[in-house]
């Protein structure tokens, strides 16, 4: 099952970049879903004085989410994709957001360092040619007891959860997208999704990076079974640090 990746997948993305918000803004609860996600990293006072990395921001709706729950935090938004970024730098935003374009491996060269004191990382892992590398850099950005939330599709395991899935993209998402010149992309995230982890598996993949405190967490709708958030901490040292 043939997906996008890299620069193919960058390229799809900065060419359907000016009406993927118009098409998710169809999904009914996926701005309220983002927004549950953020609150599930639990930081408190708003978030006042943290350091918060948006993973993969695309046209800044995760970040939208980050920036209403969070209000008082320091937020650095960033995404492969040239054309995702500039339509996210176009929101009205209720305070300065950093925007950074480069993929997660080439972070520190671009500027972004930690320490972060949560990363969030909505719509993401799928869409990488390696999700471990992903969370260990993710994991290496973060502070001691940083925190993780991984908002992604990651279906339960359940034949009629894959069903829904497959009707609700091939019936509604794919004609749409279609007519917009934008089919290879959405194609790539119905069989992205199909191809990639279960919501097991996924916190499964985000217990063997090295996070501690993993929970796998529902989000409501018709995206249940569908969708879901991974929340998990860095421990305060590592194994090979807590001898030391």
């Amino acid at each position: 099952m043939t997906v996008l990746r890299d620069a193919d997948l960058a390229a799809a993305f900065d060419h359907a970049a000016r009406s993927y918000d118009t098409l998710v803004a169809a999904n009914p609860g996926y701005h309220a879903h983002l927004r549950r996600s953020a609150r599930r990293l639990g930081l408190p006072d708003g978030g006042a004085g943290l350091r918060v990395l948006d993973l993969g921001c695309g046209t800044g709706a995760s970040t939208a989410a980050l920036a209403a729950v969070l209000p008082g935090a320091d937020l650095t938004a960033v995404d492969a994709s040239a054309g995702m970024l500039r339509e996210a730098s176009r929101r009205p935003w209720p305070r300065p957001v950093r925007f950074v374009h480069a993929p997660v491996e080439r972070l520190a060269e671009a500027g972004v360092r930690g320490p972060f004191d949560a990363v969030f990382a909505a719509y993401l892992l799928r869409n990488t040619a390696d999700p471990d590398a992903v969370l260990a850099h993710a994991y290496g950005l973060l502070a001691p007891y940083g925190r993780l939330a991984v908002h992604e599709y990651a279906l339960s395991g359940h034949p009629a959860h894959r069903a829904v899935w497959t009707a609700v993209v091939g019936g509604c998402v794919l004609p749409v997208a279609s007519l917009l010149g934008d089919g290879p992309l959405y194609r790539h995230l119905w069989r992205g999704v199909v191809a990639f982890d279960t919501a097991g598996e996924l916190a499964d993949r985000v217990r063997r990076s090295g996070f501690d405190r993993v929970r796998l967490l529902p989000l409501p709708g018709w995206q249940t079974g569908i969708t879901h958030t991974v929340v998990a901490r860095r421990p305060a040292a590592d194994a090979g640090e807590a001898g030391r």
